[in-house]
């Protein structure tokens, strides 16, 4: 099966984390907004016009087949079943979809930290909300997120490194993602908090040393971090908690 993953062009975004799940199975794929058909394939799909009864609300959505799969960890659901990247059983199936969701909430709070009010709106048009949303996310919601992932690998260790056990899961993938993610975004910060969590920098090594990632990361088909994403650098956003 070749898949098809429909999702913007220019940006890593959600659709990232499919990324990284079908490039580290080996996966044969087709990125559709970024190949000849261009981002009007997309847009058909999003009008309708060439979409199934299950319409899908918003990228990314994945077509395998007759399937068309929407939601990134519904599609990373799908996907880990199939290519070795989560549990066989079905609690450790559901603790790996846990696992995503949570990270996907760490996910929308890293971006409402540039656009807080409104998706809508610039960056600009909202900046004072910035600002304060990004201080309260800094301070207080980070470190939980951080600490509650530390935690979960501290328990593991060290006969299971990974999240869901000895095996890398999708979750493990996308956890390296967030990571990179935040440390693009908040760099700073980063620095600062990252030697409070070996765990998560060991993982985040451990999964960019993968040999058939580390060739996507070196390659022209890895995206990079800009400011149309998720992940955002402003670096007035870390200004208030660095401020001396």
């Amino acid at each position: 099966m070749v898949y098809e993953l429909y999702y913007w062009p220019t940006i890593p975004g959600r659709g990232e984390f499919v990324r990284l799940a079908l490039e580290d199975a080996g996966a044969e794929y087709v990125d559709v907004a970024r190949s000849s058909a261009g981002s009007q394939a997309l847009m058909r799909f999003l009008r309708g016009a060439d979409t199934p009864a299950h319409l899908p609300f918003a990228p990314p959505f994945l077509r395998a087949g007759d399937l068309l799969i929407a939601q990134t960890a519904n599609i990373l659901m799908y996907l880990g079943a199939r290519h070795g990247l989560a549990p066989r059983d079905e609690g450790g199936r559901l603790w790996a979809n846990q696992l995503q969701l949570t990270l996907a909430d760490l996910v929308s709070e890293a971006h409402d930290t540039h656009h807080p009010i409104a998706s809508s709106l610039y960056y600009e048009d909202q900046k004072e909300a910035a600002l304060q949303r990004s201080e309260d996310f800094l301070h207080n919601r980070l470190p939980k997120y951080l600490g509650y992932f530390e935690r979960l690998l501290e328990r593991n260790a060290p006969a299971e490194p990974y999240l869901c056990g000895r095996q890398v899961s999708y979750a493990d993938l996308s956890m390296f993602q967030v990571l990179e993610g935040l440390h693009y975004a908040f760099p700073r910060t980063m620095r600062q908090v990252s030697p409070r969590h070996p765990k998560l920098r060991s993982l985040q090594q451990s999964v960019r040393e993968r040999p058939r990632l580390a060739a996507y990361l070196g390659s022209a088909r890895r995206l990079a971090f800009n400011e149309q994403g998720i992940f955002r650098h402003y670096p007035e956003l870390e200004a208030a908690r660095h401020a001396t």
